[in-house]
């Protein structure tokens, strides 16, 4: 079977949950969404690296959040990729596909072809979750951590929500074709967590390890035991169908699988909303904006939509913007 070939399974999120371990997660498998994702754009090969797994991570964790809902994971850097942001819109009602979008900014002359994590320097992982007009976004950060995007989305969990939480992920490329999948695991929250006062991860930050105890520890061990045999032919899964994987690592945990959540690539932009960021500007200010042509161009980093408007409609000194205060 090639990388390329379609499969019942392919941009998915299985939920489940180990009911002997008191544990529960997720496998995702992006296929067309990835591909999606990353034709938008001339990405160097560690660029693309970096979004499979950020768009991999959002996929995941997205997942969780409710109808309506907005999941964003930002990375912001000092080093060569300087940012990736990707977004995961929850379903308007169940049975509907989720959407996601993903992209990197970086200095295409300072990436190189070595390691991908090395070449983000110093920077913070964010999370955020916009629960729609008339909330105040949530929105929590930690350092990046360890060496690679799935070790400082555990570090944030164990930091921020005192979660146990593992990630493993795998990506491929054939032929210009993109697959990826990943299992995460998360111990099921108790009513009061508790840490241990001396974290032990990675830059002072808490680890799992820090957050279970007792009878809990052995069965986050065990399960993150079991969960180190796989290997990344079974997590992109040409073969292996997300619940054969799950009974092939977890069969003696328990392991109960829920309704499946489609993904589909889908960008929010539009000529309104682009108009609308353009409303707070002045003539002045749009004069500076407008090209040689004539026109105010405006591109959409997610999903590289081009728009070329008038200048004379923009801004809040334009005829609409008027008519709109009258």
């Amino acid at each position: 079977m090639t990388l390329g070939q379609r499969l019942a399974w392919d941009d998915t999120v299985l939920p489940f949950q180990l009911d002997h371990a008191d544990i529960r997660g997720r496998v995702a498998r992006l296929d067309g969404v990835l591909d999606a994702i990353l034709n938008q754009h001339d990405y160097p090969p560690a660029v693309e690296v970096l979004i499979a797994e950020m768009a991999l991570l959002t996929a995941l964790i997205g997942q969780t959040i409710k109808l309506r809902w907005k999941l964003s994971l930002q990375l912001q850097t000092t080093g060569a990729v300087r940012r990736i942001a990707s977004d995961y819109f929850a379903p308007a009602q169940e049975g509907d596909p989720a959407r996601m979008r993903a992209y990197a900014s970086f200095d295409r002359d300072g990436v190189h072809d070595g390691d991908a994590f090395g070449q983000l320097g110093e920077g913070y992982f964010a999370l955020l979750v916009d629960q729609g007009q008339g909330s105040t976004p949530y929105q929590g950060i930690t350092p990046l951590t360890g060496h690679a995007l799935g070790a400082s989305a555990e570090a944030y969990f164990a930091q921020s929500e005192q979660l146990p939480t593992r990630f493993a992920l795998g990506f491929a490329k054939s032929a210009g074709h993109w697959r990826a999948g990943g299992v995460m695991l998360q111990h099921m929250p108790k009513a009061s967590p508790f840490a241990r006062d001396d974290a032990t991860g990675d830059d002072g930050l808490l680890a799992a390890r820090d957050i279970v105890h007792g009878e809990d520890a052995e069965n986050w061990g065990r399960a993150n035991l079991l969960l180190d045999t796989v290997e990344t032919p079974e997590l992109i899964g040409p073969s292996v169908s997300p619940a054969d994987l799950l009974v092939r690592l977890f069969h003696e945990e328990g392991p109960r699988v829920f309704d499946t959540q489609a993904v589909r690539f889908g960008c929010t932009c539009s000529e309104e909303r682009v108009r609308n960021s353009l409303s707070i500007y002045s003539a002045r200010d749009i004069a500076h904006m407008t090209t040689e042509d004539g026109v105010v161009t405006a591109d959409c980093q997610f999903c590289g939509a081009h728009y070329r408007l008038d200048p004379a409609t923009l801004g809040f000194d334009s005829p609409e913007a008027k008519g709109e205060l009258e």
